[in-house]
């Protein structure tokens, strides 16, 4: 088998090959859990089964996405990032007058 350096995916394929791979495990998942009564239990190896079958797809596919949240559009969510600065000169600390205390002795 030759592998060929023109015909290399994009890593925009690679995302868009990824995201249908989760899209698709997500729904198996998702059918299984609703069907299947053994799926929405315990098991000794894998632990709780819908976690891998609903919760970690959907993860991975928001990771993928990049975290957007629910409702926001990129404007909101960049808006919400700034920060505002204080305005005015940098805070001071106090200068303290500094004597030293005489301690008593324990006889």
């Amino acid at each position: 088998m030759r592998h060929d350096p023109d015909h290399t995916p994009t890593p925009d394929v690679i995302e868009i090959r990824l995201e249908d791979a989760l899209r698709y495990a997500l729904a198996i998942g998702g059918v299984l859990v609703l069907l299947w009564p053994g799926a929405r239990g315990f098991s000794e190896t894998l632990g709780w089964l819908p976690l891998w079958l609903l919760a970690m797809p959907a993860v991975a596919l928001w990771a993928l996405r990049g975290f957007p949240l629910p409702g926001a559009t990129h404007e909101t969510a960049a808006a919400s990032v700034v920060r505002r600065r204080r305005s005015g000169p940098q805070a001071r600390r106090r200068t303290r007058d500094w004597t030293p205390r005489v301690l008593s002795r324990a006889a």
